[in-house]
Order: C-alpha cells, then sequence, then structure tokens
C-alpha cells in the first residue's frame, strides 16, 4: 500500500471535461437553460461506465461473498432517523458570506477573514445544515417535513432487524447499497468529484465487539485492493488514517483511500469503524431492540459495524482519469482511455473497410452476435484510421474490422486498443477469442 511521494499530474481536469462532454460522456445537466451548479447528466458511453463501474462493486462486494447481502432502501425516510443519527443537530458546515461580493464559503477551508475572489471583508462565521428539505402530502407545514437523505448508511441500520430475520445470517455479516444521496453543499466543484446529488455504494458490516479491529483491517485491504484489481495505477493511490482531531463523534477509527486526481490528493473512499453508536440511537429512539443473540455464547449484544463508503461518482471520476493516455502519433496526439475490459462502456466494435456489399452485412451479421454477450458499437463513418482512434478515445478494448478478404474465407481482423496488434481470426471462433480475452 504506497504512500509515497507525490505522483506527477498525467492530465488536466479541462482536458477531462472536454473529452467527456465531446464523446458523450458526461453533460452539464439544463445544458439549454444554462446549466444547474455541479450538477451533471452521464450521457450514453457515461452511465455504461458508471454503471460497469457499480456492477464491480456489487459483483465483488456482494454477490461473491457468502457473509453479505444487498438492499435498497427509500429515499425518503421517517424524520426521525435523521433526528436519531445526529444529522438533524450536526451535519452542518461554518459559513461564511462575502460582504462585498456576496459569495459563500466554507468558514474551515479559509485561513484569513479576507474573501479569496475579491478580498473583501467576511462574515461571522453560522453554522449551515447540509440536508435537502422538502414536505410530503399537499400541506406544507412543519409536520409533513421530511429530508432527501444525505447518505445511505441509515437505511441499512434501521432494517437491521428485518435483514437479520430474513436472512438468518450469523456474525460477522454485512448489507451493500448503492443509491443516490444529497448534501446540500456550500462549495461543490472539481467536476463530478463534489456535487449535491450524488450516488454511494456503501456497506454497513456487523461484527461481534472485540472483533472489530481485524475486521476493520481486513475491508480496509479488500477495498484498497478493488480499485487496482480494475486497472486502477497503484502509485496513484494512497491510505490516509485519520488523525483523532478529524474522526466523526461516532467513530473508533477511520481512514481515507485517496487518489491523485488533476487537483491533488482527494478522498475516493472512506472506510470507518462506527461502533455501535448507530444501532444504540436507533434502539434508544426507535424503542425497538436492535441487538444479536449469539447462540454461542448465549448473550446478547449490540453489534459493532465498519462502513466501507464508497462513492460512485467518484470512483468513475478516478477510472476515466487513471485511463487517460496520450502519445505520440506521427504529426499528432493518439489519445486512449486505458478501462479495465470490465468497466470500458463499449467492449467491441465491428468496422466494416466499405459500407459496399457484402461488407456491411457480414459487419451487422457479426455485430449482432456479439451484442448477444458485449456492449458492441458498430461504426462505418470515414476512414478506418479515424475509426480508431474514435474507439480508442473512448476506451473500447477491441475493435474486429471487415475487410474485402472476410467475405472469402470468413476471417475479420481483431485490433487490440493498448498495443494496437493486429490478429487474423475466423468468424466461427472470434467469440470464444473474445470471451478469452473480455471475461
Amino acid at each position: 500500500m504506497k504512500n509515497g511521494k507525490t505522483p506527477t499530474a498525467t492530465t488536466t481536469m479541462e482536458k477531462i471535461v472536454s473529452l467527456a462532454k465531446r464523446r458523450g460522456f458526461i453533460f452539464p445537466s439544463s445544458e439549454i437553460y444554462g446549466g444547474l451548479n455541479s450538477c451533471w447528466d452521464y450521457g450514453p458511453l457515461g452511465v455504461e461506465l458508471k454503471n460497469n463501474v457499480k456492477q464491480a462493486w456489487w459483483q465483488r462486494m456482494i454477490r461473491q461473498r457468502e457473509d453479505m447481502v444487498g438492499q435498497d432502501a427509500s429515499i425518503l425516510m421517517h424524520p426521525r432517523v435523521w433526528e436519531a443519527s445526529g444529522h438533524l443537530a450536526g451535519f452542518t458546515d461554518p459559513l461564511v458570506d462575502c460582504k462585498e461580493c456576496k459569495q459563500r464559503f466554507r468558514a474551515d477551508h479559509l485561513t484569513t477573514n479576507v474573501c479569496p475572489e475579491c478580498g473583501g471583508e467576511l462574515t461571522e462565521a453560522r453554522n449551515f445544515n447540509l440536508m435537502f428539505k422538502t414536505f410530503m402530502g399537499p400541506v406544507e407545514d412543519q409536520a409533513a417535513v421530511v429530508y432527501l437523505r444525505p447518505e445511505t448508511a441509515q437505511g441499512i441500520f434501521v432494517n437491521f432487524a428485518n435483514v437479520l430475520t430474513t436472512t438468518r445470517k450469523k456474525l460477522p455479516f454485512g448489507v451493500g447499497q448503492i443509491g443516490k444521496s444529497f448534501r446540500n453543499e456550500i462549495t461543490p466543484g472539481n467536476f463530478t468529484f463534489r456535487t449535491r446529488e450524488f450516488e454511494q455504494m456503501e456497506i454497513e458490516y456487523f461484527v461481534k465487539p472485540g472483533d472489530d479491529e481485524e475486521c476493520y483491517r481486513h475491508w480496509v485491504e479488500v477495498r484498497y485492493n478493488w480499485y487496482q484489481e480494475l486497472g486502477i495505477n497503484p502509485d496513484r493511490l494512497r491510505l490516509r488514517p485519520h488523525n483523532p482531531e478529524e474522526l466523526a463523534h461516532y467513530a473508533k477509527a477511520c481512514i481515507d483511500i485517496e487518489y491523485y486526481f488533476p487537483m491533488g490528493w482527494s478522498e475516493l473512499e472512506g472506510i470507518a469503524n462506527r461502533t455501535d453508536f448507530d444501532l444504540k440511537r436507533h434502539t434508544e429512539y426507535s424503542g425497538n431492540k436492535l441487538d444479536y443473540f449469539d447462540q454461542e455464547t448465549n448473550e446478547h449484544y449490540i453489534p459493532y459495524v465498519i462502513e466501507p463508503s464508497a462513492g460512485a461518482d467518484r470512483a468513475t471520476l478516478a477510472f476515466l482519469v487513471d485511463a487517460y493516455h496520450e502519445e505520440p502519433d506521427k504529426d499528432e496526439t493518439r489519445v486512449v482511455l486505458r478501462f479495465h475490459p470490465e468497466i470500458a462502456p463499449i467492449k467491441v466494435a465491428v468496422l466494416p473497410l466499405s459500407r459496399k456489399e457484402p461488407l456491411q452485412s457480414m459487419a451487422k451479421e457479426i455485430s449482432g452476435e456479439l451484442r448477444r454477450y458485449w456492449n458492441t458499437e458498430y461504426d462505418d463513418a470515414k476512414s478506418i484510421g479515424r475509426r480508431y482512434r474514435r474507439q480508442d478515445e473512448v476506451g473500447t478494448p477491441f475493435c474486429v474490422t471487415v475487410d474485402f478478404q472476410s467475405p472469402e474465407d470468413r476471417t475479420v481482423t481483431v485490433r487490440e486498443r493498448d498495443t494496437m496488434a493486429q490478429t487474423r481470426i475466423a468468424v466461427d471462433e472470434l467469440v470464444a477469442y473474445l470471451r478469452e480475452k473480455l471475461g
């Protein structure tokens, strides 16, 4: 686990934003109306990439583990949930206003009482609650107030007894969830890194008190390795333990997995030892026992919780940044996204050398067959060289070229993205060849 010197930046956020817009990964939300600050829409390639990231998380963290189950809790929850969790009273950031330009800033991100934009004087700091408030039903009064959840974790805690009863799991076991959360951030920014609407991939792993520290170390290793397994450069990952003074009030320990984004080292995921805080609080506020009966020791106790909490949007951005490469190509620059095949938005592109028959019909036949197994794109526009570059720029691992020899001997050329090596393959063997490469 590397924690060494700072790596060299390989690209800029401006290049990533430009590529994302140009190639259909991410668009500004409501762009025809001027956009909405910190809100983004995932385009045709972006939604595939993000879905692949979420699927890779779900497959490894939930389906491949006997000690894990999944759930999908409601975004809207009883307001008492947020009272019990401490969000109503303590989920705040210190806010200051500039008296001159009227901009707002987080006080804990500033080092002086001077506006960083215009040099004007700032107001005294005041607490600002980060939860989005709305009303349920036709009457907008205090009794109808509900909140958009600021995290998915509480939905797992309040369902602890339900999951325990229906799955008959024994400790240790965990519950995972992928879902939207909302935080009214004062200063969102850095593209999709910090937004007001975001998607979390969270696990609450329940353990016997006393076994929590070993389990905590296990999950740090599991989650750190997950990013590398999917292609993240280990030199651009590091672990940063929280100092005692920055620990959340409920945490016994916490460590951040950080990635070296274009703006520097920033949190990708946090793994926390939340002790028994949450289940105790919900027991107190709901009046329902959320404990565990250990048949081996014949005792009741409230489990401790280890929480690996990842952001689907941040992970997607990290994979996009890490995959971005530029290399010389004669008089031009070749841009290639070296995605791990598992998360690449498009797995295979089928490219007929000409739009004339019988090449076009053969290419469409091959494309239709491959689409049964992988997300496949058919492209017959412009020169073959331009089409290769277009697929490189969106991270397609393999291109299948149907040329004038193909109808005669039923063979095609398979081009590999990273090496640009080309291999002649019989059409009947194409699926097996690609399955070996793509998994």
